[in-house]
């Protein structure tokens, strides 16, 4: 089955014809599925702090034992910070 067919496109190159900051998630979260790691990493920089930050928050959201919020805080900004510093390169440099 080709997953691909069934990804959800990016409205802001749709409308816009630029990528947004979130553009390659997608497909590099599929490609992590495949087992292809560094392809992931080099098609959107920011996929492993966005797991990071997601598997942190469902703990913060399920687990209410602990505190995560400072960690969930921490990973927000620095994947916020690595999304854009890899955006700004990808519109600079292609």
């Amino acid at each position: 089955m080709e997953i691909e067919k069934y990804m959800v496109p990016c409205l802001s190159k749709k409308i816009f014809g630029l990528d947004c900051p979130g553009c390659g998630m997608q497909r590099s979260l599929l490609l992590i599925a495949k087992g292809e790691f560094s392809a992931a990493y080099h098609l959107y920089p920011a996929i492993y702090t966005s797991i990071l930050f997601a598997v942190f928050l469902g703990f913060h959201l399920f687990d209410k034992t602990r505190n995560y919020s400072k960690i969930v805080i921490f990973l927000a900004i620095t994947n916020g910070i690595v999304m854009m510093v890899s955006y700004i390169y990808k519109l600079t440099n292609f």
